[in-house]
């Protein structure tokens, strides 16, 4: 089983909605972790409410920082959100750097494209696998 993680900064928004996608698509595939550099201490409303409408239940998901997930090194693919120089190197077989917009502070469509263009990079990430 292949073990992936997704990074951002605040592990609130990005990095939480490519885990559930992951998880929801991969599901017995993959094994599926997502953390951040400099967690915010809670998963954004806005990324719950905006995952919630397709279905995805983020309210019993928690923030995590890197040191936390150390215990599942190495990964297969470690994926980072856009947060550059920020993000610390991570023991991985593939580092991949997606270049996501951070949509804490948007609403509406604009929260729901970078929720779609996650969807659409984790799809194609597990079917490379």
């Amino acid at each position: 089983m292949k073990k992936i993680l997704f990074v951002c900064i605040e592990n609130s928004n990005r990095s939480q909605m490519a885990e559930a996608f992951a998880k929801a698509l991969g599901r017995g595939t993959v094994q599926v972790y997502s953390a951040g550099s400099a967690p915010s201490g809670r998963v954004n409303p806005k990324a719950m409410a905006y995952m919630k409408e397709l279905g995805h239940d983020l309210s019993s998901n928690e923030w995590k920082s890197l040191n936390e997930v150390k215990e599942f090194f190495p990964f297969d693919v470690v994926v980072t959100m856009g947060c550059g120089d920020v993000c610390p190197w991570m023991p991985a077989k593939k580092s991949i750097d997606w270049e996501i917009p951070d949509p804490k502070d948007l609403d509406g469509d604009d929260f729901r494209s970078v929720r779609d263009q996650i969807k659409i990079k984790v799809k194609d990430l597990l079917y490379s696998l």
